[in-house]
């Protein structure tokens, strides 16, 4: 990548793009309690330590069951400067590839599903794992680290061929990328912060089904099948035929089941439109058989 200018620098940040506001609101949260740790620190109290502890995700169920929105307000929450510095370098890398190949408005439902994800994973490992039974009581996660790493799997899965130019490496494809934050991730669970790099894996867990998704219709598939059992079947009729079926062409074939994927495109572009519901009973009972 060329190196920005002051001008590019000026430019991007005044364009009104998701992935721009979710930079504002990452860095407004973090100077907002920057500016409140050094009055806590000048008047000693502790003002911050209970503004992180009332945002940050605990990993103990029944504080999450008193702190809801913690799912939701971790994934924006900064205490250290290289730790936000970090995530935003990554967060603008992986933003623009996003945006460029998936799209903007996919862009925020990849940062909070990630962060969500993350956070899950995070609770669940410990309470799960016995390593953790010790500092579970009074464990906390915060930061945008697993949504970040959610935006970045998710290109990555979904064009995993395309490169990027890295100081000292060249080009480097993004799947490449991908696959060693994943290991570094994995192999530093025990090496120090390991809620972090569970929650790391979390968020990357549901960037690669985002992607996946978007590509093949994976969910709304499973959608489908699951919302028709419960739709009324129309009644079956038999008939007889008088003549025996004519065997079709391969070419003939090959027509139908074009013309049938073009439907079903369709039909699934309809539902990421207006919803399934929206759907005529045809159109649902033809998606059904062809999701057998």
């Amino acid at each position: 990548m060329n190196k920005l200018s002051f001008d590019q620098f000026k430019y991007f940040f005044k364009q009104k793009t998701i992935l721009v506001q979710l930079i504002k609101i990452n860095v407004f949260v973090w100077i907002c309690l920057a500016i409140i740790s050094v009055f806590s620190f000048l008047l000693q109290n502790n003002v911050d330590d209970t503004i992180i502890d009332w945002l940050a995700i605990p990993s103990a169920v029944d504080k999450i069951i008193s702190r809801p929105w913690t799912l939701f307000s971790y994934m924006f929450l900064h205490k250290d400067f290289f730790h936000i510095l970090f995530n935003m370098m990554m967060l603008i890398f992986g933003g623009i590839l996003f945006t460029q190949y998936i799209g903007n408005k996919k862009l925020l439902q990849t940062y909070i599903w990630g962060g969500i994800f993350g956070g899950l994973f995070y609770v669940i490992a410990f309470n799960l794992f016995p390593v953790f039974s010790n500092v579970l009581p009074f464990s906390s996660a915060l930061g945008a680290s697993a949504s970040v790493i959610a935006i970045v799997i998710a290109v990555a899965t979904y064009k995993p061929e395309i490169e990027v130019q890295l100081m000292f490496f060249g080009n480097v494809k993004l799947k490449y990328i991908a696959i060693f934050l994943l290991l570094l991730d994995l192999v530093s669970i025990d090496k120090g912060n390991p809620g972090g790099h569970i929650a790391h894996l979390g968020g990357a867990f549901y960037g690669f089904l985002f992607a996946l998704n978007i590509k093949y219709n994976y969910l709304k598939l499973a959608i489908i099948k699951l919302k028709n059992p419960f739709e009324r079947k129309p009644k079956m009729k038999y008939y007889k035929n008088p003549s025996p079926s004519r065997p079709v062409s391969d070419e003939e074939f090959n027509r139908q089941k074009a013309e049938n994927q073009k439907r079903i495109d369709f039909i699934l572009d309809k539902i990421s439109k207006s919803g399934y519901d929206n759907l005529t009973q045809e159109e649902k009972e033809f998606l059904f058989k062809s999701s057998k």
